[in-house]
């Protein structure tokens, strides 16, 4: 799949794409670093409020994350839309996107989608015989 990476040259891009490149790289620490305290994730598992709520969030698939491929990344001041598509232990492919509020450089709220579908299957099947 070809990658297209157009229009990030705002704010909101550049936040939001240091901040998946953090995430992406296993720094969690960095990658919280754009996350504003009061921030608000809606995702498909419900709302998370709050950077300590999103960080807890975040970090057991940053665990899980095998490899990672950016899509798409685009916005303008205060909106950015990030595109990938993720290889992680359980599931071997799990595209999402997320739509960021970026204010004063940091994250404010993130609409965030992604399947859950294929992680509920991982979880159901019967563990690999050693």
């Amino acid at each position: 799949m070809r990658s297209c990476r157009a229009g990030h040259n705002g704010t909101a891009p550049r936040a939001a794409l240091a901040y998946y490149e953090a995430w992406t790289s296993k720094d969690l620490d960095s990658a919280m670093s754009y996350i504003a305290d009061g921030m608000v994730c809606d995702a498909p598992a419900g709302r998370i409020d709050g950077a300590v709520a999103y960080g807890e969030f975040v970090a057991p698939f940053v665990q899980i994350l095998l490899n990672v491929k950016l899509i798409a990344a685009f916005g303008d001041e205060k909106t950015a839309v990030v595109v990938y598509d993720t290889a992680t232990i359980p599931v071997p492919n799990a595209p999402a996107a997320e739509c960021v509020t970026v204010e004063d450089g940091k994250i404010t709220c993130s609409r965030f989608i992604f399947d859950r579908a294929p992680f509920q299957a991982a979880r159901q099947q019967p563990p690999a015989s050693a």
